[in-house]
């Protein structure tokens, strides 16, 4: 595991879907690049584990086991052996929900770098909630 820098955002999101259907649609692996284009154009699940052509190159991602508290937790390993934990959460807010990213800060990652990766991950969440605002 990758250490933690010590330095994280908290990057939400608020959709007008239930959280029951926003987790059932963003738990599922397959339609990641539709929504988290941080992780790719594509993947595909390969031997139980899915396989992304990422910016950074072929990367794994595990996810947390599917569970009724919203959480989609996931390892992202990159092409370097590093693996980065990522905290990301469903959370019911009457009809609709608040989706919530914790990034967090590596080690090596500038304050540039940092701020891109929020960024990056704030218009993913913009994605989501469009996608799951039209269903």
């Amino acid at each position: 595991m990758t250490a933690y820098a010590g330095e994280s955002r908290h990057i939400s999101i608020h959709i007008e879907r239930p959280a029951e259907e926003v987790y059932a649609y963003a738990s599922d692996p397959s339609h990641l690049p539709e929504w988290a284009a941080g992780l790719g154009k594509s993947i595909e699940e390969t031997d139980g584990r899915w396989i992304a052509d990422s910016p950074m190159g072929r990367v794994v991602v595990d996810f947390a086991p599917r569970n009724d508290l919203g959480v989609l937790d996931h390892h992202v390993t990159l092409p370097s052996g590093e693996t980065v934990y990522n905290p990301l959460r469903v959370i019911a807010d009457g009809d609709g929900c608040e989706v919530v990213f914790t990034l967090r800060r590596r080690p090596d990652m500038s304050a540039d770098d940092f701020r891109r990766d929020e960024a990056a991950v704030a218009a993913d969440l913009v994605t989501l909630k469009r996608l799951a605002e039209q269903a």
